[in-house]
């Protein structure tokens, strides 16, 4: 609906004011993390806002990116991200397409027992010790086996597939085509809008994972990037409050650039994303 004449432009008036105080809102607090993280500490303690730094230092990123356990942290991280997102989706994309099917037996009991998953939870005791008598503990694979499958993931992508037009299916099952075929050859590649936002909904999922490191990791060399940045902003927080001289008196510095560490990398690959949506949308779309 467009809107023409006067109210028209009180309306794009009104949308542009309010989305530019949305815009506001919600980058401020990113560029203040920023900004504390390229100040020294005298400024920092000088003022509550900081909209743009007097002084530029750099101190607090030399010292974060010289610490070897922030690379390792990020190599255990790009490893869960990597393989665990993968494991989401083969999980995801195969169960959705077979439940998506009419033809198969024992559909609504499947269902029911997912849907089930969701509100009743056997909580984290239960699944820390299934992940321990598993011998998972202290290994990576505590962080992607037992989140292997997303309930309300799957649930999209089986009613993204229950919506292809059943032509499609029957065609290719005439032309000969199995499953297997028809899965790969005609539904997911008009599938790829679905298949996209799942992906990175895994993918952040994945990269932001921390509750299950608390309990499941304990052997440093194999903590996850978050994990890595609670450990510094709790060390830093203690040698600043305990008056020591070291390079954590960077203060809140330190705890703000690891901060943007670890949320720069999801930020810059998101906009890849947001073009491969845009893309998916025009190669699946289905001509009735």
């Amino acid at each position: 609906m467009q809107y023409t004449g006067r109210a028209g432009k009180l309306f794009n008036s009104f949308n542009v004011v309010f989305l530019t105080i949305v815009a506001i809102v919600t980058v401020y607090p990113f560029w203040d993390t920023f900004v504390v993280s390229i100040i020294p500490l005298e400024e920092y303690l000088g003022s509550s806002i900081h909209l743009f730094p007097k002084a530029i230092t750099f101190e607090a990123y030399t010292y974060l990116f010289s610490m070897n356990e922030l690379w390792n942290s990020y190599g255990v991280t790009l490893f869960i991200t990597v393989v665990g997102t993968a494991l989401n989706m083969i999980l995801t994309v195969l169960a959705a397409y077979a439940l998506s099917r009419p033809s198969l037996k024992g559909q609504r009991v499947i269902m029911f027992l997912l849907v089930f998953t969701m509100m009743f939870s056997g909580g984290i005791i239960p699944t820390y010790l299934v992940v321990k008598d598993l011998g998972m503990m202290n290994t990576v694979w505590a962080l992607i086996i037992p989140s292997a499958l997303n309930t309300y993931n799957l649930i999209i992508m089986k009613n993204f597939f229950s919506s292809m037009p059943d032509g499609l299916v029957e065609a290719a099952k005439i032309d000969g085509s199995n499953d297997l075929g028809i899965l790969f050859k005609i539904v997911i590649p008009l599938s790829m809008p679905a298949i996209s936002t799942i992906t990175l909904f895994y993918a952040v999922t994945r990269w932001n994972d921390f509750f299950n490191a608390i309990f499941f990791i304990s052997d440093k060399e194999l903590w996850p990037l978050q994990l890595f940045l609670r450990s510094m902003l709790f060390e830093n927080e203690s040698s600043y409050s305990g008056g020591g001289d070291s390079l954590f008196l960077l203060g809140p510095s330190i705890k703000m650039a690891t901060v943007m560490a670890a949320s720069i990398p999801v930020m810059l690959i998101y906009p890849f994303f947001q073009k491969y949506f845009i893309n998916g949308v025009l190669i699946g779309g289905v001509k009735e």
